[in-house]
C-alpha cells in the first residue's frame, strides 16, 4: 500500500494519507488498518450516525501519544462535509456540529484521525429530542464482565415488564449499554433522564444489590452501576462499530441477547482485528433497533 492514496467513495475523492502510521504500538496496527476499518463497516456504522451530530476522540500520532475530543466541524473541511449550529450553554455564539451523512464524510474525518464516534440520541433536524434511551451499565472496581452480563438481563427482563425492548452493545470498555428506542418527537431530553434515573431506582430496588445507583465519577466496590445521566441534551454515546481509543483498539459491539444469556467471552475480544470477519458472518444484531420507537410507560 502506498503511503497516500484517492479513494472513491460516495461519488467524492476522498485524499487518504500516511497509512502507514503506527496507531496501535503493540498491536503494530497502523492508520491505514483503521481506515479500511471504518470503510469496510460503513454500511453498519452510518444508520446509526447518519443525520445526529457527534463528538469524536482525535489521536493524530496514535492512541498512545495523546488524544483529545472534538465535536465543531473543522475549518479546513471541505464543503461537501455537512454541520449543524448548535448554541452550548457555555458559550455566546453558536457552534458548528459535525455530522456524517455518507461513505465519504466518514473517511475524511478517519484520515483526520478520528478514532472514536460518539453520537447524540437526537437528529440534528430536532436537537431537543432524542429517539433512544441510553442505560449505560460499568462494573464496581470488585466486579467482573460476567456481572454486567447478569446486570444487562436483569435490565432486559425489567424492560420487558414495562413492555420495552432493548438492545445491548459493549461499550469497548468493561461495560455494557442498553439502548431503547423512542417515538422521535415525543420527549425531551429532561424527561428521558427523569424516567431513566427512575427505573434505575426501580433496578436498585429489585436486583438483590447486583445493580447500584452511581455516586460520583468513581465506581467502587461489588455490583453493577446504572448510570443514567448519558441521558442529556448534548450528551453522546460511543456509537455501535466505533473503535475505541484503547490498546486493543476494541470495539463497541451490538449483541445478541443470546450471547449475553451465554456469557464466557471477554469484550476486548471484539476489536479492529476481528469485527468485519463478525459482521459478515452474523450481520448487525441491532439494526431492527432502528425500525421504530416506543413510549415511556409510568413507573
Amino acid at each position: 500500500m502506498s503511503l497516500r492514496e484517492v479513494w472513491k467513495l460516495a461519488g467524492l475523492e476522498v485524499e487518504v494519507k500516511n497509512l502507514d502510521k503506527v496507531f496501535w504500538p503493540e498491536e503494530g496496527w497502523t492508520k491505514g488498518d483503521l481506515l479500511r476499518y471504518y470503510r469496510t463497516v460503513a454500511p453498519y456504522l452510518l444508520p446509526y450516525l447518519r443525520g445526529r451530530p457527534l463528538t469524536l476522540k482525535m489521536c493524530p500520532d496514535g492512541v498512545a501519544a495523546g488524544c483529545y475530543y472534538r465535536r465543531k466541524r473543522p475549518g479546513h473541511a471541505p464543503d461537501w462535509m455537512p454541520a449543524v449550529l448548535y448554541n452550548p450553554k457555555t458559550r455566546t455564539g453558536q457552534v458548528p456540529l459535525i455530522l456524517v451523512e455518507n461513505e465519504a464524510h466518514l473517511i475524511w474525518l478517519v484520515n483526520q484521525a478520528a478514532v472514536e464516534f460518539h453520537v447524540w440520541a437526537s437528529f440534528a433536524r430536532d436537537l431537543g429530542h432524542p429517539t433512544w434511551l441510553v442505560l449505560d451499565l460499568d462494573p464496581g472496581d470488585r466486579s467482573r464482565f460476567a456481572d454486567v452480563l447478569e446486570a444487562a438481563l436483569w435490565v432486559r427482563r425489567e424492560l420487558e415488564r414495562l413492555g420495552l425492548e432493548g438492545w445491548p452493545k459493549t461499550s469497548g470498555g468493561r461495560g455494557v449499554h442498553v439502548l431503547v428506542p423512542l417515538e422521535p418527537g415525543r420527549y425531551t431530553h429532561a424527561q428521558v433522564r427523569a424516567w431513566a434515573k427512575g427505573f434505575a431506582l426501580r433496578l436498585a430496588e429489585r436486583s438483590h444489590g447486583l445493580l447500584r445507583l452511581p455516586h460520583g465519577a468513581t465506581h467502587r466496590g461489588a455490583g453493577v452501576f446504572v448510570d443514567y445521566a448519558q441521558n442529556g441534551y448534548g450528551r453522546n454515546t460511543a456509537a455501535p462499530y466505533s473503535v475505541r481509543a484503547r490498546p486493543g483498539a476494541p470495539v463497541s459491539t451490538p449483541l445478541g441477547w443470546d450471547e449475553v444469556a451465554a456469557g464466557g467471552f471477554d469484550p476486548a475480544s471484539f476489536h479492529l482485528g476481528n469485527l468485519p470477519a463478525r459482521l459478515e458472518r452474523n450481520g448487525d444484531p441491532m439494526r431492527g433497533m432502528l425500525a421504530g420507537g416506543a413510549r415511556l410507560p409510568e413507573l
